[in-house]
């Protein structure tokens, strides 16, 4: 596997949330493979009146110049840079020509053609604000070079050369779109892979030392969980994934998920060992008590991201496999390597055991037993409370996510696309596609109107910039015909339309602009945008109540069809796909693990109460998202399978162990609900502590669903775990009477040796004295019993 894993690779394509069969994916695919890539323009702004200084415009010249020279760079537009239509009589053409050439020499030449510049309306909110002078340039990478490794080469490059003209000019440069925005990520993926992987690391062994104090107890384990963390590496390359923004966060995951085995069966090796001193006997009953425990155990945590590998979104699909095939395959590595390594290890000395009798745990547990003794009724009073309030918190729960909703408020990155946005309307890219239904129907005057009409309704949203398609081309080119009047700057006449459609003969070949706005027919046309990040509740608001109706309206009466498309919406949309994803596989969790509790206990009783102590931290912890404001996403829907897969691994340790002891007991429930509770609870805080401090270290991330899944899920099993130790033994109190009937063998009783008589406590045979009252028979079958059990 860490051969394997050397072939590993980092995925540098935008993350597709929307399967590849949906119709919208289908038709953006195809609208990519005729017009091209819609996200593939990189934005550098400037709101600094020292860019028109004559010695700083020509920096910024230089600039757009050398941008161009990048390899992977297909164009670059700014306003130094620009061009425009000039007429030309004698060919009856329109030629293309720069628009500041010859370069200005002084200020007042520049200053003179700066003016002028405002006349093309073409540029007008596209790199030039005239309100305020803001400027951008758009630099368009390749496409091939967008989903490779080299795009982020090729982000750093140009940003190390914003970074020259800023410490020249002392001009600030503000940078956004969505190959920037990809490229940090990435970089920052890389960079969080292994800074959680070694604070996992530390984290989980510290802990592991402190309650063991042993050196053993902690480097062994850590090493045995590190094979499992090379393997879910190997995985990933096995089955060809690529390292995601998920896939990650499974090393990190691995370690703080496989520690908790380690903790169960390293706890129990103490308590039977402390009990008889033999190191072997007590390794051999870790295996034989908690091992059919520890694997269902595995398997439940399993099924948490499993259920996501049944998902049509790929993302999710290879997180869910591959965390769920290692975290399942932790069990099998630490059932036989544990007991193995310990089994060369010397035996655990005094001072090694001295957890089990740690007071300040053994006074919370006795505290624990005392309560769902003797004051049930609050237990469930407070947990009532609780739940009603956390419900009307998850009322309040709200559905929304944003583009780049990940990074941080504070960050750069989002303080940049503010400046796109208050600017230029946005940088997110959308695109309406017009099909007239015929051949060069494009160019029919009917239909450049009803979409010109189009284009200034959108144009007067708040949120989005005025658009561009081959409707600006052909206004442009009626300005260009009289002259660059810039009142001319509108579709011509029917007079007007047959001699300056003559100009365009020449370009109706798809050559020059007209080919990233017109297929190759004539028959369809694109409507380029630029949206700000508004959210998905106010984008979907945005499409299907403001923009579509206008639509229906305008071409009524038309055989026109016209789509909205673009990588926004279709983020949108995989957004609440991938919601809904979740909450099925949620369900389906719940409904996996529920059949593995009836098939574990074959009680209904005990599977309803098994799950109440596991449904609870998950309805405070969507109270909690709700009275915070934190909205349901993709990255805190996650939280809510994870969490209680991992969750219900207590509730099952501690049926298993309050069902031995109802063997050992005689079926009376109250002391077997102690021994449990002091028992197996001081196993459960051990791993809880593990895994909250292990979750939570992912706070420490710089994308907000990394924090949210760290925090969230971290807090969910703080509270599964006080559920555990209170509810679900008050439940069973309340609920169970404890007997084994007779007519059903549940399987959590029928693995090899559940209970033996030799578990109790040991009887020396040769101390009893039998009466001959009763016979030489019954003599004779005790010798018997005595040379078998010899």
């Amino acid at each position: 596997m860490a051969h394997k894993s050397r072939e590993i690779e980092w995925s540098f394509d935008f993350a597709k949330t929307v399967p590849e069969h949906d119709p919208d994916m289908v038709y953006f695919e195809q609208f990519k493979e005729t017009f091209g890539e819609d996200g593939n323009i990189f934005a550098i702004g400037i709101l600094d009146s020292a860019i028109y200084q004559l010695q700083n415009f020509q920096r910024f010249k230089y600039l757009s110049d050398e941008l161009a020279t990048l390899p992977g760079v297909n164009d670059v537009l700014s306003l130094p840079g620009i061009q425009y239509l000039v007429r030309n009589k004698a060919e009856k053409k329109f030629d293309m020509q720069l628009f500041f050439n010859p370069f200005p020499e002084d200020q007042s030449t520049l200053d003179s053609l700066l003016n002028k510049a405002n006349d093309l309306k073409y540029y007008s909110g596209q790199i030039i604000n005239q309100n305020n002078g803001a400027t951008i340039i758009l630099v368009s990478i390749n496409r091939e070079i967008l989903n490779s490794e080299k795009r982020q080469v090729l982000i750093e490059d140009v940003i190390d050369l914003g970074d020259a003209f800023t410490e020249i000019t002392g001009i600030e440069l503000h940078y956004a779109g969505l190959p920037f925005v990809r490229s940090t990520v990435a970089g920052k993926v890389r960079q969080e892979l292994n800074m959680f992987l070694i604070l996992s690391v530390v984290v989980t062994g510290c802990i592991m030392l402190l309650f063991f104090r042993s050196w053993d107890a902690v480097v062994f384990p850590l090493i045995i969980i590190g094979v499992i963390v090379i393997c879910s590496m190997g995985t990933i390359a096995l089955f060809g994934f690529k390292i995601t923004l998920l896939t990650g966060l499974i090393p990190p995951i691995i370690v703080v998920i496989g520690i908790p085995n380690s903790i169960y069966l390293l706890n129990k090796y103490h308590q039977e060992y402390s009990v008889h001193g033999n190191k072997m006997k007590a390794l051999n009953r870790v295996v034989r008590k908690i091992g059919l425990v520890t694997l269902i155990t595995n398997f439940t945590t399993a099924i948490g991201f499993i259920v996501l590998g049944f998902t049509d979104i790929k993302i999710l699909r290879e997180f869910g496999i591959v965390a769920g095939i290692n975290i399942f395959a932790t069990f099998f590595v630490s059932i036989i390597l544990i007991p193995a390594v310990f089994s060369y290890l010397p035996p655990p000395s005094k001072r090694q055991l001295k957890h089990l009798g740690f007071k300040p745990l053994d006074s919370i547990l006795s505290l624990l037993d005392w309560l769902v003794h003797n004051y049930r009724s609050l237990v469930y009073t407070v947990t009532a409370v609780i739940v009603s309030l956390s419900l009307y918190g998850l009322y309040k729960l709200d559905s929304v996510s944003y583009l780049v909703d990940d990074i941080p408020e504070e960050s750069k990155i989002k303080k940049d696309l503010i400046f796109f946005e208050d600017n230029f309307s946005g940088i997110m890219p959308m695109e309406v596609i017009v099909d007239t239904g015929k051949k060069k129907g494009v160019m029919r005057l009917n239909n450049l109107r009803k979409v010109a009409e189009l284009e200034e309704f959108l144009g007067s949203l708040e949120d989005i910039s005025y658009p561009v398609s081959i409707v600006s081309f052909v206004k442009a080119a009626k300005q260009a015909f009289y002259n660059n009047n810039p009142k001319f700057y509108q579709l011509p006449n029917n007079q007007e339309r047959s001699f300056i459609f003559s100009y365009l003969s020449d370009e109706t070949d798809n050559s020059g602009l007209l080919k990233s706005f017109v297929d190759s027919t004539g028959q369809r046309m694109r409507v380029s945008l630029k949206v700000a990040d508004i959210g998905s509740q106010k984008m979907d608001s945005l499409v299907d109540l403001v923009i579509q109706p206008r639509i229906d309206e305008i071409f009524e009466t038309e055989k026109t069809e016209v789509k909205v498309t673009g990588t926004t919406p279709l983020f949108i949309k995989g957004n609440r796909f991938l919601i809904e994803n979740l909450r099925v596989s949620l369900f389906l969790a719940f409904l996996i693990i529920a059949v593995i509790m009836g098939i574990l206990f074959r009680d209904f009783r005990i599977i309803i109460i098994s799950l109440i102590p596991n449904v609870i931290p998950l309805i405070i912890t969507g109270g909690l998202m709700g009275y915070f404001d934190i909205p349901l996403k993709p990255s805190t829907a996650l939280i809510f399978s994870i969490a209680f897969g991992i969750s219900v691994d207590d509730s099952i340790h501690f049926l298993a162990k309050y069902r031995q002891e109802l063997f050992s007991n005689n079926f009376f429930v109250p002391i077997a609900i102690t021994k449990s509770i002091r028992e197996t609870g001081a196993s459960m805080i051990y791993t809880s502590i593990v895994l909250f401090a292990g979750f939570v270290i992912f706070s420490g991330s710089d994308f907000g669903g990394t924090i949210a899944l760290g925090v969230l899920t971290s807090t969910t099993l703080l509270i599964a775990m006080f559920t555990n130790l209170t509810v679900l033994p008050s439940l069973l109190l309340t609920f169970d009477d404890g007997k084994r009937r007779k007519d059903t063998h549940p399987l959590i009783e029928q693995y090899e040796k559940f209970y033996e008589e030799d578990d109790d406590e040991e009887i020396d045979l040769s101390l009893i004295r039998v009466s001959t009252n009763n016979g030489n028979a019954d003599v004779k079958q005790l010798q018997d019993t005595e040379k078998r059990d010899n």
